[in-house]
């Protein structure tokens, strides 16, 4: 039966299929998506708790415990970390992928509700989470400040207008806020005034706790009417509260201006955020979960122009961190090597074929194979991504083989006198055992990425699926449409060619047979030494496989630089923001720079800050984000009491826990005191690797603490409780909310503190005076002793243990591979105790677990190519003979990537698994034909190959030098996210040059050795037999 005889009876039917195909293409582009990289969910829950007042050791123990003892049991968590802190608890918990997320927000929750009875019963309010996606960058920032107004006002703009807008649009999810200034009422007493006055802190507190209130009243119901009660209960503002009776001395009113300062401030003065030399409200917008990124920036910035409309005068608004900026770049230059790769794909066509008519019909194989690609993509709800536009670049090159096969199968027949209708009838049914060959064994290569667990095979199973879809399309399209337009397009001038330039191509091309011709005898004569050389080559893929560094994902220039600062631990708040101005000053003179945004929160510590830089687009600058990297170094090293480390953003993030430089390495012990005693041998010992820079710790050194020792008998005597104390003290230093009022924008807060002045050392606590049994003030200093000691501000939990996360660039010119081996070596050299355990994290991890099943995945798909051949030939040798040629393109990927410096990262890996099911394609069309000669024609092995490898020495060049130069321009580019691309062109390039020299002559000699060798296993049998 031949398939394509329907397809070539019927032009009109086979045109208007095509046709559809076409139309559902333009229309699946239309609505495709455009992202960074494929959508990947990791299900991540945090959870969020707070004890205001509470030490960090506190907070870890009573609180971050308990919860994670019933977080650690839930099904599918496959990471558990926690940050316990001053007042606060922050909780990762990531599911396995399998999970889905609303389902694990119901688990959350059912763990929440079990842990309660083991929570503190003070805490304000139960422990809240949200559902967190750690693989979704920031979506953008938006920055807001004024020039005349408070900063408070633009505070009250941003979280009652301007964020609750920015949330309702689609595809939004979390929107927080850095540098907020939320409007507050703060009271700073005078301790000394009160105290002559006697009154304690605890009197003035519950002073201004009383004196607002926001309860309902009722309703007078009256016979014709009824009538709402009201009151004026509540004070709104600063001159209210500061006009409040206190208490009454010698029947004078003490009121709260007497005593106090009362000022409209802000609920924390120890945060801001800064962008351009001015204080802002920063607006950090992250996308929902099942949301395209694109979409998502496009509907915000289609509401920005009426946002800022409506914007005071005085107002403005900075849009920063714009990631789809560098995607949409990305995108373009993608579509725009694409075009390339079809351009020289076509003049590769041309050059062989030298005719437009004969050039065309396997060059209609592209469009019909993208396009139809393209629509079932939009079936599936893939986007328009690097991975997806990589892998519709990549099969350029290979999916007009089969057209150029078929083609030139039917041209031959011509030549010989056949008419275009019977030489397509004829030529199809000859060819399309071998284009079905092709075809499923170059799928059958993508079959172990669909298998691929974890992040990795998530991200690689959209380039599996988008690439074996167009080799399919193009298989059926090779079957169908090309027979068609030969039957009807082609003719004998077509076949003969003519004219000067046809002619003189001809005869290079004969010249270059011809020479072939000649080599090929010779392998043939010495097939021990070309056995040796296939051997070698071998060989010398397999060392070289294990000597290549290798790395996990190239490293992306995104435009975006995240930067973290650490000065002392002491430091105050002000100090740091100084520190941090001076810094931006530094970083904002680079002329590629275009926004530097930084904010400093004073809770738990003061001496972290935060820094974001935008690079300017790419045409509009000279460097990359490496090399500006490297310029800021030295220049803020220059700046004394502060430390900067700067990482490039990346589009695939992983791990919950965030880190100040790039790869993590994460110590856990049960003994705290032991993780942090060997938390700082390790980080120095890091620091003395020389593949490795920039390695930081999230151990802060422990901040000086001031401890009151209670003098408990003395307490008893005078009537005072540990409880007054704690009171005192929060109510004097701990910007305690002391009252609430409410308008119809906003619930405000008043805050109760000491003066400024009054909290700058430990004399500070010898002011402050708390109220005996029998109604004398009695000076905090007679009863407490001061001990000066150290405690730390944050603890750290992985998988429930106490945990110190170290971090680490690479060295220039140095793979993750080269690292993690260094580190590795670095922690034995130590000799850890026992109970300290070292593991890699985040995408470290993800590399290691990728490293230890590439060798698998290699395996894995020559296994399929092995089994789809073997079914297709009916033969255990055959399939060998033509996986024969796979170690020269793997040593030609290879010395390609190590020549030119590049590692093995897991996108050169799929290029050269995609060199698997290329390559092959030589050793098909070689084996196909010479089995015909030997079954049809009954010709010897030696004449069958040797006629064979001739027969097909064009169409072989044609289909190699269309796939090679199809990849020439992701190997080359030099565009938006071209550092992505490039090692998986550079690896089809080399695998295709040397496998093109190699395979020509060592896969007959391995031809008919493997037949010598199944003809003796046969006598053998038959003999036995």
């Amino acid at each position: 039966m031949n398939f394509s005889a329907v397809f070539i009876r019927r032009p009109i039917a086979t045109s208007l299929l095509m046709l559809g195909v076409l139309f559902l293409g333009i229309i699946g582009y239309t609505q495709l998506p455009i992202a960074g990289v494929p959508q990947v969910d990791i299900p991540t829950i945090s959870i969020n708790a707070s004890l205001p007042g509470a030490s960090a050791e506190t907070m870890a123990s009573s609180v971050t415990a308990p919860l994670e003892r019933a977080l650690a049991v839930l099904p599918g968590v496959t990471s558990l970390t926690s940050t316990s802190s001053l007042g606060s608890s922050s909780i990762a918990v990531q599911f396995d992928l399998s999970r889905s997320v609303d389902s694990a927000a119901l688990d959350v929750q059912t763990a929440i509700n079990a842990a309660s009875g083991d929570l503190p019963k003070n805490l304000p309010h139960p422990p809240s989470f949200e559902k967190a996606n750690p693989a979704d960058a920031l979506l953008m920032t938006i920055a807001v400040y004024s020039d005349v107004m408070p900063l408070g006002k633009v505070d009250d703009y941003v979280e009652n207008y301007l964020a609750p807008e920015i949330a309702r649009v689609q595809g939004v999810g979390v929107v927080d806020y850095h540098g907020q200034q939320k409007p507050a009422v703060r009271v700073r007493i005078n301790p000394e005034a009160i105290a002559a006055l006697g009154l304690s802190l605890e009197d003035v507190r519950a002073a201004i706790a009383a004196s607002t209130t926001n309860a309902p009243k009722g309703t007078l119901n009256g016979e014709h009417q009824a009538v709402t009660l009201d009151a004026t209960d509540q004070v709104v503002d600063a001159d209210g509260y500061a006009a409040l009776v206190v208490a009454y001395r010698h029947d004078a009113p003490v009121r709260l201006r007497d005593i106090a300062s009362v000022v409209a401030s802000a609920e924390d003065i120890r945060q801001g955020a800064w962008v351009g030399g001015h204080q802002a409200v920063m607006v950090d917008v992250h996308k929902q979960i099942g949301f395209n990124i694109n979409q998502t920036v496009e509907r915000i910035k289609a509401e920005l122009p009426r946002l800022t409309h409506d914007l005071p005068a005085s107002m403005h608004m900075v849009l920063l961190g714009d990631r789809t900026q560098t995607i949409r770049a990305s995108v373009v230059d993608l579509q725009f090597t694409l075009l390339l790769s079809v351009i020289l794909v076509v003049l590769v066509v041309y050059a062989f074929l030298r005719d437009v008519r004969a050039t065309l019909i396997p060059v209609v194989t592209i469009p019909l194979s993208l396009l139809g690609t393209i629509a079932m993509m939009d079936v599936l709800g893939y986007s328009l991504d690097n991975v997806s536009l990589m892998a519709l670049t990549v099969v350029i090159g290979f999916v007009v083989d089969d057209a150029i096969v078929m083609l030139e199968n039917i041209l031959r027949h011509i030549e010989d006198g056949l008419s275009p209708l019977d030489a397509a009838i004829k030529g199809s049914r000859e060819i399309a055992f071998t284009i079905v060959s092709m075809t499923v064994s170059l799928v059958a290569v993508f079959i172990p990425l669909l298998f691929m667990g974890g992040l990795v095979g998530r991200l690689f199973r959209e380039f599996a699926v988008t690439a074996g879809i167009a080799i399919l399309i193009s298989g059926v399209v090779s079957l169908t449409l090309t027979p068609t337009l030969c039957a009807r397009f082609l003719n004998r001038q077509t076949a003969h060619g003519r004219g000067r330039f046809h002619q003189a191509a001809e005869r290079v091309f004969d010249r270059l047979l011809a020479i072939y011709a000649a080599g090929l005898r010779q392998a043939l004569i010495h097939r021990r030494l070309t056995l040796w050389v296939a051997g070698v080559t071998l060989a010398g893929t397999v060392l070289m496989y294990i000597a290549i560094p290798k790395g996990f994902f190239p490293q992306q220039d995104n435009g975006l630089i995240g930067g973290v600062t650490e000065a002392s631990q002491d430091i105050s708040y002000t100090a740091m923001v100084e520190r941090m101005h001076e810094l931006a000053g530094i970083v904002e003179r680079d002329p590629d720079i275009e926004h530097v945004y930084y904010w400093v929160e004073g809770d738990p510590s003061a001496n972290i800050g935060r820094l974001l830089i935008d690079l300017k687009p790419f045409g509009q600058r000279s460097a990359s984000v490496y090399d500006v990297i490297k310029r800021l170094r030295p220049q803020v090293a220059s700046l004394s009491g502060i430390s900067l480390y700067l990482q490039a953003r990346q589009d695939l993030q992983i791990g919950a826990r965030s880190s100040k430089t790039q790869f993590q390495y994460t110590l856990r012990d049960a003994n705290l005191e032991e993780l942090r005693h060997w938390a700082p041998i390790m980080l120095k010992a890091l620091g003395d690797i020389p593949v490795i820079q920039d390695v930081a710790g999230d151990l802060e050194p422990v901040a000086p603490r001031l401890t009151a020792v209670l003098d408990r008998d003395t307490m008893s005597r005078l009537g005072i409780t540990p409880q007054m104390v704690d009171d005192t003290l929060y109510d004097a230093f701990g910007q305690r909310q002391v009252a609430t009022f409410y308008t119809q924008l906003n619930v405000y807060r008043v805050v109760l503190e000491v003066g400024s002045h009054y909290q700058l050392d430990a004399n500070a606590l010898r002011q402050l005076y708390l109220t005996a049994s029998n109604g004398k003030q009695v000076p905090l200093s007679s009863f407490v002793r001061l001990e000066n000691s150290t405690a730390p501000l944050t603890i750290n939990h992985d998988g429930q243990f106490p945990a110190v996360t170290l971090s680490f660039n690479l060295a220039p010119g140095h793979a993750l591979s080269e690292a993690i081996a260094a580190v590795d070596i670095k922690g034995a050299e130590l000799g850890k105790p026992v109970g300290l355990t070292a593991v890699f994290q985040g995408s470290a991890q993800a590399f290691r677990a990728s490293l230890s099943n590439q060798p698998l995945l290699i395996a894995a798909a020559l296994l399929a190519i092995y089994i789809v051949l073997g079914i297709l030939y009916e033969s255990y040798i055959h399939p060998l003979t033509i996986l024969s040629t796979l170690p020269s393109a793997g040593i030609g990927a290879l010395g390609a990537l190590m020549m030119l410096q590049y590692d093995f990262s897991l996108i050169a890996l799929i290029g050269v698994i995609l060199l698997i099911g290329i390559v092959k394609k030589n050793g098909i069309m070689m084996v196909d034909f010479a089995l015909a000669a030997e079954n049809e024609r009954g010709l010897a092995p030696e004449q069958a190959i040797y006629e064979a490898c001739l027969l097909r020495f064009r169409p072989i060049m044609m289909t190699t030098m269309a796939a090679l130069l199809g990849a020439l321009p992701l190997a080359f580019g030099s565009g938006a996210g071209a550092e992505l691309r490039r090692p998986l062109g550079i690896a089809i390039v080399g695998g295709l040059l040397i496998s093109q020299i190699l395979t020509l002559y060592t896969t007959p000699v391995i031809y008919l050795f493997l037949d010598r060798f199944n003809r003796r296993q046969t006598r053998g049998l038959a003999l036995a037999d």
